[in-house]
């Protein structure tokens, strides 16, 4: 028996009685309640995991639209609450403009007990699923932590793209270099939209390999799989309501690719192992490194993937076209890391700054993190000169300072990436290895700094 508390609203004295014996068998707590009036004033309704909604009260009436009405109270006193609703009179464009208005999912009456209790259950999941993931960051909403550091033309312009677009639910693609913070100006769409009470999902689609994508991201159920011991919710199910972020896209096999499509184009999903589809209500971010045009071109890319996920396409832009910026976000990870590491102030030498300045940054933003890190955990005095810093002079990564066999293999790899225009296996098969091994070197080097 799950540990659940589900109410249940509806006019009918002999629909709540059924559905009152079918559910206490499932969940520790079952409340039914006929006069919807009532909804506004119901005791602790926060508490409850599932609502189950009537859609129209009055007998004449099929329109559905008390039950939109109802359920934008309950989400209102109550948004962390699953909502199904249930209706005699269903049709698609009433289920599309409940699950629009926040409701989970949509069963018909005469409902099947199996069917039923399926709905339910995923819903139940998706609700503990979403309680244990990261809310979002009030204080970057409140714009006293912005999210976004810099003040160079180039980058307030995609800034101000990005303020008009977050408004909107269109899907997005964010391109630019790796190290540029594409994640963040992700986040930012999120943070300015009107889902920012919401979720915010972030799937790494480079680590996902391909026998396992449909189960990460569309879910599966009990027994599907040898693997798979209970039902579990995928990533578009997580997101439900709030934001899928889909980063390094270009990854994507064209097998993959198609799987996703279907998704997107359908706003449905169907877990592995069941034939039920799930409608889903997201709104999509995208980021890559990739030239998606010239992959389209190259055929290791659907057109048609493209054009859904790129309504909008935000460039970020990289460091060295952001000049303005670099001594401003040097300055903030040298305070970030001072404190991080218990340091007295520690100040940039005018030598220092112009350094910094007239170096290249390949690996862009990362780059200069980790850059600040090493000089501060590595700082003695309470100032950092031009001597503190070792750099790679050039672009071609010529080495002018000793470096540690890590640092020259990341070096080495982002070289790759950057002759292959971001293109993962035309690196791996230049450098000899996987694309697995040079994406998990990637992460490893990242999670090092």
């Amino acid at each position: 028996m799950l540990q659940g508390k589900v109410l249940i609203i509806d006019d009918s004295p002999n629909v709540l009685s059924a559905l009152e014996i079918v559910l206490s068998g499932e969940y520790k707590t079952v409340k039914t309640l006929a006069d919807p009036n009532r909804i506004s004033s119901y005791p602790q309704l926060d508490t409850f995991d599932l609502v189950l909604l009537d859609m129209n009260f009055a007998a004449s009436v099929k329109s559905g639209n008390e039950g939109i009405f109802w359920l934008k109270e309950i989400t209102k006193i109550a948004p962390k609450t699953q909502v199904i609703m249930i209706t005699a009179y269903g049709a698609i464009d009433l289920a599309v403009t409940a699950i629009k208005n926040g409701a989970t999912d949509f069963v018909l009456k005469p409902w099947k007990n199996e069917q039923l209790l399926e709905t339910l259950k995923a819903a139940y999941l998706l609700k503990k699923t979403q309680s244990k993931l990261p809310q979002p960051n009030k204080t970057a909403l409140t714009g006293n932590k912005p999210l976004i550091i810099g003040n160079s033309k180039a980058l307030q312009q995609v800034v101000h793209i990005v303020q008009k677009v977050a408004k909107t639910d269109v899907s997005v693609l964010i391109t630019g270099e790796n190290g540029t913070g594409k994640e963040l100006f992700a986040r930012e769409l999120h943070y300015n939209s009107k889902r920012n009470n919401k979720v915010f999902v972030n799937v790494d689609m480079g680590s996902i390999s391909e026998n396992l994508f449909e189960s990460e991201l569309f879910g599966h159920t009990k027994g599907a799989f040898t693997d798979a011991k209970e039902d579990r919710i995928g990533k578009f199910e997580s997101a439900h309501g709030g934001t899928l972020f889909l980063d390094e896209i270009g990854n994507l096999s064209l097998p993959m690719q198609a799987k996703l499509l279907s998704a997107i184009q359908n706003r449905c999903i169907v877990r592995v192992g069941s034939n039920k589809e799930i409608p889903i209500d997201i709104r999509l971010i995208c980021a890559t490194n990739s030239n998606l045009e010239q992959r389209v071109r190259e055929g290791s890319f659907r057109e048609d993937l493209l054009y859904r996920i790129n309504t909008i396409h935000v460039e970020v832009p990289s460091l060295r076209h952001r000049d303005r910026d670099i001594i401003e976000l040097a300055e903030y990870y040298l305070e970030k890391f001072t404190r991080k590491y218990q340091k007295s102030t520690i100040h940039l030498q005018a030598n220092a700054k112009n350094k910094l300045l007239q170096y290249a940054w390949p690996g862009n933003i990362r780059e200069l993190k980790h850059c600040m890190e090493r000089a501060v955990i590595l700082n003695s005095e309470n100032t950092l000169s031009a001597a503190d810093f070792n750099f790679h002079q050039n672009n071609n990564f010529s080495v002018q300072n000793p470096i540690r066999l890590d640092e020259m293999e990341l070096l080495m790899i982002e070289k790759a990436l950057h002759e292959h225009d971001g293109n993962y296996s035309a690196a791996a098969n230049q450098l000899g290895i996987t694309r697995q091994t040079l994406y998990n070197k990637l992460k490893k080097a990242h999670n090092d700094k």
